[in-house]
Protein backbone atom coordinates (compact mmCIF):
# COMPACT_ATOMS: atom_id res chain seq x y z
CA UNK A 1 0.00 0.00 0.00
CA UNK A 2 1.17 3.64 -0.62
CA UNK A 3 1.90 6.06 2.16
CA UNK A 4 1.71 9.66 1.46
CA UNK A 5 2.74 11.75 4.45
CA UNK A 6 5.46 15.19 5.43
CA UNK A 7 8.47 13.95 6.86
CA UNK A 8 10.23 17.14 8.72
CA UNK A 9 8.55 19.34 5.92
CA UNK A 10 8.76 17.73 2.80
CA UNK A 11 6.01 15.05 1.36
CA UNK A 12 6.81 11.45 0.65
CA UNK A 13 5.32 8.72 -0.56
CA UNK A 14 6.11 4.77 0.01
CA UNK A 15 4.75 1.51 -0.29
CA UNK A 16 4.68 -0.50 2.24
CA UNK A 17 2.96 -3.06 3.75
CA UNK A 18 0.24 -2.72 5.93
CA UNK A 19 2.26 -3.92 8.97
CA UNK A 20 4.90 -2.23 8.89
CA UNK A 21 5.57 0.33 12.09
CA UNK A 22 6.42 3.62 11.27
CA UNK A 23 10.00 3.43 13.38
CA UNK A 24 11.11 0.66 10.55
CA UNK A 25 9.67 2.66 7.59
CA UNK A 26 11.70 5.78 8.89
CA UNK A 27 15.03 3.87 9.63
CA UNK A 28 14.67 1.43 6.96
CA UNK A 29 12.57 3.28 4.44
CA UNK A 30 13.72 6.61 4.41
CA UNK A 31 17.21 6.29 5.97
CA UNK A 32 16.63 8.21 9.40
CA UNK A 33 18.35 6.77 11.66
CA UNK A 34 18.17 9.23 14.50
CA UNK A 35 14.85 7.73 16.09
CA UNK A 36 16.17 4.74 17.85
CA UNK A 37 14.37 1.23 18.66
CA UNK A 38 14.78 0.27 22.33
CA UNK A 39 12.48 -1.97 24.10
CA UNK A 40 9.90 -2.39 20.30
CA UNK A 41 7.47 -2.12 22.94
CA UNK A 42 6.22 1.56 23.89
CA UNK A 43 7.87 1.25 27.18
CA UNK A 44 11.45 3.38 26.34
CA UNK A 45 10.62 6.28 24.49
CA UNK A 46 13.89 6.32 22.43
CA UNK A 47 11.72 6.25 19.58
CA UNK A 48 9.49 9.49 20.36
CA UNK A 49 8.53 11.01 16.92
CA UNK A 50 5.72 13.79 16.53
CA UNK A 51 2.93 12.50 14.82
CA UNK A 52 0.33 15.77 13.44
CA UNK A 53 2.36 17.81 16.72
CA UNK A 54 1.89 14.80 19.01
CA UNK A 55 4.51 12.93 20.80
CA UNK A 56 4.24 9.00 19.78
CA UNK A 57 6.47 6.14 20.54
CA UNK A 58 6.88 4.74 16.56
CA UNK A 59 7.48 1.31 17.63
CA UNK A 60 3.65 1.27 18.13
CA UNK A 61 2.25 3.53 15.41
CA UNK A 62 2.08 1.45 11.88
CA UNK A 63 3.17 3.14 8.80
CA UNK A 64 -0.43 3.29 6.97
CA UNK A 65 -1.16 5.45 10.26
CA UNK A 66 0.87 8.29 8.85
CA UNK A 67 -1.00 8.50 5.75
CA UNK A 68 -1.34 12.49 5.40
CA UNK A 69 -0.36 13.25 8.57
CA UNK A 70 3.14 15.26 9.26
CA UNK A 71 5.94 13.38 10.98
CA UNK A 72 8.95 15.17 12.49
CA UNK A 73 11.60 13.08 13.74
CA UNK A 74 15.00 14.20 15.42
CA UNK A 75 16.57 15.28 11.83
CA UNK A 76 13.85 17.21 11.65
CA UNK A 77 14.51 19.65 14.13
CA UNK A 78 18.20 21.29 13.54
CA UNK A 79 18.31 24.34 11.47
CA UNK A 80 20.88 23.44 8.56
CA UNK A 81 24.02 23.06 10.38
CA UNK A 82 22.51 25.11 13.10
CA UNK A 83 21.45 22.97 16.29
CA UNK A 84 17.91 23.62 17.47
CA UNK A 85 17.77 25.77 20.96
CA UNK A 86 16.23 22.58 22.44
CA UNK A 87 19.43 20.28 21.01
CA UNK A 88 22.02 23.22 21.93
CA UNK A 89 20.25 22.85 25.90
CA UNK A 90 20.71 18.96 26.16
CA UNK A 91 24.28 19.98 25.21
CA UNK A 92 25.58 22.62 27.13
CA UNK A 93 23.17 21.46 30.16
CA UNK A 94 25.02 17.74 29.78
CA UNK A 95 21.89 16.03 29.34
CA UNK A 96 23.56 14.03 26.84
CA UNK A 97 25.33 10.76 28.01
CA UNK A 98 25.75 8.00 25.33
CA UNK A 99 22.61 9.25 23.57
CA UNK A 100 20.82 6.63 22.65
CA UNK A 101 17.85 7.55 24.64
CA UNK A 102 18.40 11.66 23.37
CA UNK A 103 16.42 11.49 20.23
CA UNK A 104 13.39 10.30 22.31
CA UNK A 105 13.69 12.51 24.62
CA UNK A 106 14.44 15.85 22.51
CA UNK A 107 11.53 14.87 20.61
CA UNK A 108 9.02 14.53 23.98
CA UNK A 109 10.60 18.01 24.93
CA UNK A 110 9.31 19.77 21.44
CA UNK A 111 6.55 18.60 22.03
CA UNK A 112 5.53 20.04 25.53
CA UNK A 113 7.44 23.44 24.26
CA UNK A 114 4.98 23.39 21.62
CA UNK A 115 1.81 23.67 23.85
CA UNK A 116 3.57 24.95 26.66
CA UNK A 117 6.37 27.48 26.19
CA UNK A 118 7.08 27.66 29.81
CA UNK A 119 6.30 24.57 32.08
CA UNK A 120 7.11 23.74 35.32
CA UNK A 121 9.40 20.95 36.45
CA UNK A 122 6.53 19.28 37.41
CA UNK A 123 4.97 19.53 33.71
CA UNK A 124 8.68 18.68 32.09
CA UNK A 125 9.12 15.46 34.37
CA UNK A 126 5.32 14.71 33.70
CA UNK A 127 5.73 15.10 29.64
CA UNK A 128 9.01 13.15 29.75
CA UNK A 129 7.99 10.29 31.76
CA UNK A 130 7.40 7.56 29.18
CA UNK A 131 11.18 8.56 28.41
CA UNK A 132 14.01 5.68 29.82
CA UNK A 133 17.42 6.52 30.65
CA UNK A 134 20.21 4.95 32.24
CA UNK A 135 22.95 7.28 32.42
CA UNK A 136 21.84 11.11 33.61
CA UNK A 137 19.72 10.72 36.67
CA UNK A 138 17.18 13.06 34.52
CA UNK A 139 18.19 16.23 36.57
CA UNK A 140 19.98 17.67 34.15
CA UNK A 141 17.43 16.40 31.18
CA UNK A 142 15.17 18.77 32.95
CA UNK A 143 17.04 21.28 33.57
CA UNK A 144 18.01 21.32 29.83
CA UNK A 145 14.28 21.27 28.94
CA UNK A 146 14.00 24.40 30.95
CA UNK A 147 17.04 26.19 29.25
CA UNK A 148 15.99 25.47 25.95
CA UNK A 149 12.16 26.58 26.53
CA UNK A 150 14.19 30.04 28.18
CA UNK A 151 15.49 30.08 25.05
CA UNK A 152 12.55 29.81 22.98
CA UNK A 153 10.94 32.65 24.47
CA UNK A 154 13.63 34.74 24.03
CA UNK A 155 13.60 34.07 20.15
CA UNK A 156 9.85 34.23 20.02
CA UNK A 157 10.45 37.95 22.02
Amino acid sequence: MKVLFTINGRKVERETDAGTRLLDLLREGLGLTGTKEGCGEGECGACTVLLDGRAVNSCLVLAPQADGKEVVTVEGLARGATLHPIQQAFVDEGGVQCGFCTPGFLMAAYALLLRNPDPSDEEIRSALEGNLCRCTGYTKIVQAVRRAARALREERA
